[in-house]
């Protein structure tokens, strides 16, 4: 079946569809991980955005229930240049497509994928609506000026949690995650480093928090522009400095917020399995597991007490800060990876180093 991509600015490719069918409009994004393509379209960050992979060949290992990165997918739509519909893998249960199906997910191919992310990367990630339907290219342009962009936009009260639950009951140190959109891995990489694990939603708190009696707070990613989420701001905000805190990918930017820092969108963002990242303190360089579309200033933070920790290669922009005095620590990529390299895990062993030093010093 025909499919069309259309973009805000007036841009529309021709493809096809090989899963779904209808409309979907969301921002448009490149992601450049060669593998992993079940975690990314599980992670509950990529709400409101419609995936155009880079590499060529999506499919061919197939889909299995244990790399899901949460309950179902939260992409908007899926691009890639060609769909392998026999996957290869003893661990595969589904197709793609029949996973794109059942989850009501358009699926689309045949598209010039390297021609729309070099019109991504030099025009910026803009909105754009995927038709199975439509065939009137001014049409499709109108609805996707039309749709929601992720400017101003709050996605993370629709990929919270709506109740508390454990996910990992150990004898360790208890951490109360805010999920904000956690993936799986990074609770599992909490547990596997002996934590008790408690995951509350995104609107709990400080005083909700405070009753659980964590040993430190975790904030995890999620989609989207950071400024509408004022409420989690605000929880963050009043907790700094009493609990040990470590803040991921969108956690990090709510951190910059909460203490006084500026956000901004970046040009077409941070998405794929292979960004390196230099670490500020120890010289060494990490290829980290990244997806985001918006940044902190670091002009912002400076004369906050404020360090930076970890800058990107690619671009310069701020990827990690420290607190000098509080105990409180985030980076802007993805230390669980799931997709991609385990170049940043100890930081997880970082902050429980940072829960155990807290706790004997009180």
């Amino acid at each position: 079946m025909t499919a069309f991509l259309a973009l805000e600015d007036g841009k529309v490719f021709k493809g096809r569809t090989f899963a779904g069918k209808g409309e979907a409009a969301g921002e448009v994004v490149f992601n450049t991980s060669m593998t992993g393509y079940q975690e990314i379209l599980t992670d509950p960050s990529y709400k409101g955005q419609i995936i155009n992979m880079t590499y060529p060949l999506m499919g061919n290992y197939g889909i299995n229930p244990e790399d899901v990165e949460s309950k179902r997918i939260h992409a908007e739509a899926f691009i890639v240049k060609e769909h392998q519909p026999v996957p290869s893998s003893w661990r595969s249960v589904l197709t793609l497509a029949e996973y794109l199906d059942r989850n009501n997910v358009i699926g689309i191919e045949g598209i010039d994928t390297r021609a729309l992310t070099r019109h991504l990367r030099l025009k910026g990630a803009m909105k754009g609506i995927v038709s199975t339907e439509g065939a009137d290219p001014a049409d499709l342009v109108r609805k996707a000026k039309e749709a929601p962009g992720l400017v101003g936009r709050d996605l993370v009260e629709e990929v919270t949690c709506r109740d508390r639950f454990t996910w990992s009951d150990r004898a360790g140190f208890k951490v109360v995650v805010l999920d904000f959109g956690v993936k799986f891995n990074i609770l599992n990489s909490l547990a596997k480093n002996g934590c008790s694990v408690v995951v509350v939603p995104a609107r709990t708190s400080a005083a909700e928090v405070r009753a659980l009696n964590p040993d430190g707070v975790l904030l995890s990613n999620g989609p989207g522009d950071p400024e509408p989420v004022t409420y989690a701001i605000s929880t963050i905000r009043e907790l700094i400095g009493e609990f040990p805190m470590m803040g991921i990918c969108l956690g990090q930017q709510l951190i910059g917020l909460a203490l006084g820092g500026r956000t901004y969108k970046l040009k077409f963002g941070h998405r794929g399995a292979n960004h390196p990242v230099k670490n500020l303190r120890t010289g060494k360089v990490e290829i980290t597991s990244q997806n985001h579309g918006f940044c902190v200033d670091p002009d912002s933070i400076r004369g906050h007490d404020i360090e930076p920790t970890h800058i990107n290669l690619n671009d310069g922009t701020l990827e990690g800060m420290r607190h000098k005095e509080l105990p409180v620590f985030s980076v802007q990529y993805h230390p669980e990876a799931s997709p991609g390299p385990h170049d940043a895990a100890y930081l997880f062993s970082e902050f429980v180093y940072l829960m155990r030093t807290q706790k004997k010093g009180t």
